[in-house]
This record gives C-alpha cells, sequence and structure tokens, in this order.
C-alpha cells in the first residue's frame, strides 16, 4: 500500500488479477469490430478498470442509448468516469461500482437495448492463484465441470476467473441480438465455448483473433480477442481461428462433435471413423512430488540426488528412468538417471523396505521431511513414502512412451535397460507390452501419418500439457491396424488381452 493506504497498482493486478487493456489496443479492437459491420444500441463493460475500452468503443460506435460499465475497484472507476466526461452524453452513461459474483446481472442486462455489445478484458488469474494470495474476488467455490475422483483433487477443477465470467456472458447473449467481444487467455477461449456447445446456447458464430499478451501486457501467454454473436436459434457449432486481427485468412476451424472441442474439423472429418475404444490402455509414468529426492542420477554403481548428495541404495527399488523431456528429444537409449520406487502398487505398506532393504530405507527417513510435506492430498493416510501411477503394469519389459508436455507426436517402444524394466515420471504416458515386437507395432502404428492425423483433430499445441490420457485413448488402434493392413500382425496380440468373443467381434 501506498503512504494513504490505497493499494498500489502491482498489488491491485496482484489481488484482482488486474491487466488494463491499453488504449491503442481497445480502439484497435473496437475498430475492427466495426469495420466488419456491426452497430450497437448499447455498451456493455462487465470489468471496465480504467475506463480504456469503454472510451474506445463510445468513439467507434457512436449513437449508443445506453453504456455501463461495471468495476468492483472505486479507483478505477474514478479514472474511468474522468476519462469519458467529455465523450458521451452523462445520461447515457452509467458507472456501478459492484463485484461481478455478486452484481445484478439480470435486471442490468434487461435494461439494456438490443444489439448491445459485451465488451472487455476479464481477470487473466486462477481461483486459486487469488484464494492462495487471500483475495475475495472469486466466485462460490463448485466442481461445475463435474469432475471427478484424482482429478478433482488434484486440482484438475482449477479454473480461470475469466472461464467462469465468460461463461456467464455467453449465456446473457444466447438467443438476443448481442455480441460477445472479450480479450482472454486462448485456452480460457475454448473452454467457455465448449460449455456453451455442450448447453447447446443460442449462438450464430464464433471467432477467435490471436493478440501478442507479450507487446500489450508484457506477459508470455497465448491471448486472443474472443468474438460470439447470439442468435435467435442455435446454429452449427464453429469458431474460425485467425492468426490477427489484420490476416483475412482463417489458420483453421474449430468445431464441436462427440462431446468434445475439436482442433481442426478438416482433420476430423478425414478421420473420424478411427474414434472408438481402444483395447490398450493408456497410463501414466509415476508420480511422487519429490524429484530432488526419488529421482537420481546415475554414477557408476552409486546416485547423486536432487541435493548433490552421493548416496549408495540396493538395487531392489531402483529402477532406469526417463523423463517426458529425454522422450520428447529421442534421448531414449541410455537413461542416464534412475527412479526410487518406493512400492510396486497403490497402497503397498512401505514399512517392509526397513528390512528389505535398509539402506534406502535409510536414505528415505533421512530425507522424510521432504517427503512428509508433499501437499497432495493424495498421500494422505497412505503409507509414509507412498507413491502414485504405479502398478504391475510399470514394470513391464517393454513399453510404448510418449511425453505429454512437448509440441510432438513421437511414439516410441522402449525396452529393459541392464536387465531392468525403464520407468517412466509422471509427464509421461505409455502403453506395457510384453514383447519387443508388440512394442515396435504398435509405435509403429501410432507414429503413422494417419494416427498423427487423428491426433490433429484434437489437440491444442500451445495447452500446458497438449497429450493427454484422454486424447490418446480416443484412437481406436485396431481400426488404425485395419486401414493400414496391419490387423492380421495385431491379432496375436490382442488374444493376448482380449477374451475371444471380443476378438471375433473385432476380426470378423
Amino acid at each position: 500500500m501506498n503512504a494513504n493506504g490505497k493499494k498500489t497498482d502491482r498489488q491491485h493486478i496482484t489481488a484482482f488479477g488486474d491487466f488494463q487493456t491499453p488504449y491503442t489496443l481497445a480502439k484497435e479492437i473496437c475498430r475492427f469490430l466495426r469495420g466488419q459491420g456491426m452497430r450497437f444500441n448499447s455498451i456493455l463493460e462487465p470489468n471496465c478498470g480504467d475506463g480504456n475500452f469503454l472510451l474506445a468503443a463510445i468513439e467507434e460506435f457512436h449513437g449508443c442509448s445506453a453504456v455501463t460499465g461495471v468495476d468492483i475497484s472505486p479507483e478505477h472507476l474514478n479514472s474511468a468516469q474522468k476519462l469519458i466526461a467529455d465523450k458521451a452524453e452523462k445520461n447515457n452513461v452509467k458507472i456501478i461500482n459492484a463485484d461481478f459474483f455478486q452484481a445484478p446481472w439480470e435486471d442490468l442486462r434487461a435494461s439494456l437495448p438490443e444489439p448491445l455489445i459485451i465488451i472487455g478484458n476479464p481477470p487473466w488469474v486462477t481461483n486459486s492463484e487469488l484464494g492462495a494470495l487471500g483475495s475475495t474476488n472469486t466466485p462460490l467455490k463448485s466442481n461445475d465441470q463435474g469432475f471427478a475422483g484424482l482429478d478433482a483433487i488434484t486440482g484438475k477443477s482449477n479454473f480461470d476467473i475469466s472461464e467462469w465470467m465468460l461463461a456467464r456472458e455467453l449465456e446473457w447473449i444466447s438467443g438476443h441480438k448481442a455480441v460477445l467481444a472479450m480479450l482472454c487467455k486462448t485456452s480460457v477461449a475454448r473452454k467457455v465455448l465448449l460449455r456453451a456447445w455442450k448447453k447447446e446456447l443460442l449462438l450464430e458464430k464464433a471467432a477467435i483473433y490471436n493478440i501478442d499478451a507479450a507487446e500489450h501486457f508484457n506477459v508470455a501467454v497465448d491471448a486472443c480477442l474472443l468474438v460470439v454473436h447470439g442468435a435467435a436459434k442455435r446454429k452449427i457449432p464453429h469458431c474460425r481461428v485467425y492468426e490477427s486481427l489484420s490476416r483475412g485468412n482463417s489458420c483453421k476451424v474449430l468445431g464441436f462433435a462427440n462431446n468434445s472441442l475439436i482442433a481442426d474439423t478438416d482433420a476430423f472429418e478425414r478421420c473420424k471413423n478411427l474414434e472408438g475404444k481402444s483395447p490398450y490402455r493408456w497410463r501414466s509414468g509415476i508420480k511422487h512430488d519429490c524429484a530432488t529426492v526419488m529421482e537420481l542420477t546415475n554414477e557408476g554403481y552409486r546416485y547423486r540426488n536432487g541435493l548433490g548428495e552421493i548416496v549408495e541404495l540396493e538395487s531392489d527399488y531402483v529402477y532406469p528412468m526417463l523423463k517426458g523431456s529425454q522422450l520428447a528429444n529421442g534421448l531414449v537409449s541410455n537413461p542416464g538417471m534412475s527412479m526410487l520406487v518406493t512400492q510396486h502398487h497403490p497402497g503397498e505398506d512401505t514399512n517392509i523396505i526397513h528390512s528389505q532393504a535398509p539402506k534406502t530405507w535409510k536414505y528415505l527417513v533421512e530425507h522424510a521431511e521432504m517427503l512428509d510435506r508433499r501437499a497432495s492430498s493424495i498421500y494422505k493416510n497412505r503409507s509414509r513414502f507412498s507413491i502414485f501411477g504405479v502398478g504391475d503394469y510399470s514394470f513391464t519389459q517393454w513399453k510404448v512412451a510418449i511425453s505429454g508436455f512437448y509440441k510432438v507426436l513421437d511414439f516410441k517402444a522402449l525396452g529393459p535397460y541392464r536387465k531392468k524394466p525403464v520407468v517412466l515420471d509422471d509427464t509421461s504416458y505409455f502403453i506395457p507390452c510384453d514383447t519387443r515386437q508388440e512394442a515396435q507395432l504398435l509405435s509403429q502404428l501410432y507414429n503413422s501419418d494417419l494416427a498423427k492425423d487423428f491426433f490433429s483433430a484434437y489437440v491444442f499445441w500451445d495447452e500446458k500439457r497438449p497429450v493427454t490420457i484422454k486424447l490418446l485413448q480416443r484412437l481406436d488402434v485396431v481400426k488404425l491396424s485395419e486401414v493400414l493392413k496391419l490387423d492380421d500382425s495385431l491379432a496375436p496380440f490382442l488374444s493376448q488381452i482380449l477374451p475371444q468373443t471380443h476378438q471375433l467381434q473385432l476380426f470378423g
């Protein structure tokens, strides 16, 4: 706070996720929309801040009979009032001090004549980030996307504040002569479109225009202008994606099918016949949340941990390891690292290590403080030094694996290293295999151009983890093998994992 007890700009950004839109960008956007032939009778900005968007909208959309700006910050609203004081008739403009999550939006929305534009730049932070900072500028806690089990426990239900806001604003324009034009993270734009399409909101068309967030906001994030039009009846869900406001041709078209967001509708149409339930199950690598202790660099017959300590451990619980980065970069022939794997299946009593591998137990106890303070709730009420994402499948001699974090579809066939199975960290996914031949055949199938074309229909490369189990599991490898005429080669391996009746259904 400053000497007068008021929050500084940086503190306000921290508490509210507040990045004020530069006037030049707001002006460019409003001029662009007007150039698209858009005309409005009223303007609403639900997070108006200092008023740059309000000013630009008033200047570009002449003759609006109602202009309303809402913000939680009295300081911002004071700046907004001063900024637009000479630009509009005072009786046409309302500046309202209100919390987005408590404002009477239904009444406000009903008071604004159509056609309406809802424009602005909502906060760019997540609810957990604000909660950690002690901010109350968040919606009521709810898992309204229906995550269950581990996804809900480990934080998948965390969301951007703007996602919550934009989802509600799309409901406001559904079925109305109204347009939503909002700056937001590109990932948020996709999420709110998916929600709207799942809810079958009455929307006509949508477009995403990429914005250089580094230039305008000095942040390294993929951002865009999301523009959505309300409609009297529901239209075919699609959204054109443009490289910028100035580029006329769209890069690709997003869509909605099979209750999922489609990244590339052209690729989807080419390969949708490969969608199905694969008989193979993709698995995640081992999760331990303490790389400093559990991940070791090989130094002869000893190991160096992340603290720089040289340690001697029995081989019983130490396995050669590959990280997702090594998979993505093709560095798989010589792992060079090992992982301390304390369990072979969830729930196994780790106290057995004390008698079977006393050096390993001593090492764990010496670093217990770090292991005991692992934050994830999955470790609560479990044996001390537990891990997760481990089972018999983790220790198969052969695997087909891929990294989840890198922008590459490259599936590797992995074999044992020094007669021990290679384990993977939790940034990777794999199919456990019984033999070299099975792993090599599956890697051939998944690395085919047809498989990559299928995945490109669903993958968004700007996501933090673009490759997921959900994505990988969508491809029916049996259908793929039939198209590539490799079904006879795959059949013997499927006979080991499928009942005979299922094999007859698959291969006739």
